[in-house]
């Protein structure tokens, strides 16, 4: 999949989340494993577009995400459905880790947003989000409604996806691993400025821990 032309829906988040405080990348790393976090926290300020991580587990805080273990707890373990539409996440039956679209209490609650990024900046009010490349296994990011899924990003048939943003977006999906282990993800952000017509873009990865 090398294009999903289907934008997805906003949401605003708390003003709490939108005023949180940054920790440096030279901090020790933080290990999550449940609560809200949005893993793409895109901002555009000074001429510059960044990507970090929103920890709402820590009230808010951001965190450059080579600082951060996002765990995949073996609670999130589970079947890959029989449904042929679930075919991108492996053999039906097989095991699949997947940290869910609607919040569980005992997992990790992951996400992106773009809520810090001004109307008007970017042609279109629009982003393009690209997952770059994977290591460790297969990643799947997918929504789903009334037991079908959307597939987002998948490592699985080729990379780089990419996906439209809408500025002051807040999304959330469901993550599934095809294999315990470390992964490593890489995902671009970019756009063209209103203003000058110049692309702008920024590179974030992150580590993903899936527990047996």
């Amino acid at each position: 999949m090398r294009l999903v032309a289907r934008s997805l829906a906003t949401a605003t988040l708390g003003a709490a989340l939108a005023l949180g405080t940054t920790v440096p990348a030279d901090a020790a790393t933080t290990v999550l494993t449940t609560g809200h976090v949005d893993v793409l926290d895109v901002d555009y300020t000074s001429g510059a577009l960044s990507v970090q991580l929103l920890d709402g587990t820590s009230g808010g805080v951001r965190r450059d995400p080579s600082t951060v273990e996002l765990d995949v707890l073996a609670a999130a373990k589970t079947t890959v459905p029989s449904n042929s539409a679930y075919g991108f996440l492996g053999t039906p039956g097989s095991t699949v880790w997947i940290l869910p679209q609607t919040q569980n209490a005992n997992l990790l609650w992951p996400g992106w947003n773009s809520t810090d990024v001004a109307s008007g900046v970017f042609q279109g009010n629009s982003l393009t989000l690209s997952l770059q490349s994977v290591s460790g296994g297969r990643v799947g990011v997918y929504t789903q409604s009334l037991g079908t899924p959307t597939v987002l990003f998948n490592s699985g048939d080729g990379l780089p996806d990419a996906k439209p943003l809408a500025t002051g977006a807040h999304v959330h999906a469901n993550w599934a691993f095809g294999s315990a282990g470390t992964y490593t993800v890489t995902f671009r952000v970019s756009g063209v400025l209103a203003a000058t017509g110049a692309t702008v873009s920024a590179d974030a990865t992150y580590t993903f821990k899936v527990l047996p």
